[in-house]
């Protein structure tokens, strides 16, 4: 009678474990979860466009600040002479145009009047050689008078070209004016290089990795510290590759922090990335080997968090855990 207990118990054992073990499996299957997770935000390399003398800093290291806060300035003495330098030029290439629009004014003038003078030239060699044919003039003044009138001829050839050149100096005459323009863009350049020494915040966020001092010199695009933004954050989660069937975009998601372990934040499924965590790295695997060994890989899943709350700050590269709901997404296929 007592053998046929402990069987009996065993039994019940046995089954009460093999429907452990399914009920887990079928929860791992639908709702798949991993612990190798890590927070990530935008993070902004803040860098100068120009190089330069830092003459202020106005924030300091783990500040949080607004879009558009100024950072830090850079000397702008050099910058500012520029701006004055080019005013000057386009100021210069204004009145350049003017003189050229007056010299084609003058040479249009000088057309209109060489026109006049063949028409004159050419009425009186007219007139000289219909005296001619009556006998009333003789052959010296007929030639002086076909003279003047290819003189004139050639006097209009010359004030068309004149004319010509100075069109060709003047361009356009209106504001496209190729010189104006020229000197328009380097203003512009100018200002826009003035506008640069001060540097400020892209996004709004927090500062890290900052060290910069009055005083120290920054070079066009090197950056300087990090600014972190805290619009959107979300959980990188590397999923085994066995896990991945049925995972889709736009599934529902739990994530538990480690900083805050009593807190739950909800997320969605946003992107699953084409890649192993392994296939980019500097030692990719080579399977192409004798001694090859079949290892899962683990493939990033991005869980946008949907309920940031400022009670809770998060932090880049912090570690969470996440589970993800398969059965939330009536539109993703399931398998």
């Amino acid at each position: 009678m007592k053998r046929s207990f402990k069987i009996i118990a065993g039994l019940i054992v046995l089954v009460g474990l093999g429907i452990g073990i399914y009920v887990y499996w079928q929860h791992g299957k639908y709702y798949p979860g991993t612990d190798d997770a890590y927070i990530g935000a935008h993070t902004i390399h803040v860098a100068p466009r120009i190089s330069g003398r830092v003459v202020s800093v106005a924030v300091q290291d783990h500040q949080h600040v607004h879009k558009g806060q100024i950072l830090y300035r850079i000397d702008p003495t050099t910058f500012q002479l520029k701006v004055d330098s080019d005013k000057a030029e386009l100021k210069l290439a204004k009145q350049h145009v003017a003189a050229l629009k007056a010299a084609v004014n003058a040479s249009r003038a000088d057309v209109n009047q060489a026109k006049v003078q063949l028409a004159n030239a050419n009425s009186k060699a007219k007139r000289q050689r219909a005296l001619a044919r009556q006998g009333y003039t003789n052959k010296q003044a007929l030639e002086d008078a076909i003279d003047k009138s290819r003189a004139a001829r050639a006097s209009l050839d010359v004030a068309k070209a004149n004319l010509q050149q100075a069109l060709a100096q003047l361009g356009s005459a209106n504001e496209k004016n190729g010189q104006i323009e020229a000197a328009e863009s380097a203003l512009g350049i100018a200002k826009s290089n003035l506008a640069d020494t001060t540097v400020t915040a892209a996004c709004n966020g927090n500062l890290s990795q900052m060290n910069l001092r009055p005083g120290d010199s920054v070079t066009t695009g090197q950056p300087n510290f990090v600014l972190v933004c805290n619009q959107r954050w979300w959980v990188n989660a590397n999923y085994k590759e066995t896990s991945l069937s049925r995972i889709h975009p736009g599934e529902s998601a739990t994530v538990s922090v480690d900083m805050y372990p009593h807190h739950v934040f909800h997320g969605r499924v946003v992107s699953i990335n084409p890649a192993s965590g392994a296939a980019f790295s500097l030692l990719p695997l080579e399977n192409a080997t004798g001694n090859w060994v079949k290892v899962t890989q683990r493939v990033p899943v991005r869980i946008v968090i949907l309920n940031t709350s400022p009670r809770y700050p998060l932090r880049v590269g912090t570690s969470a855990e996440v589970t993800i709901d398969t059965l939330s997404n009536s539109s993703a296929p399931h398998h």
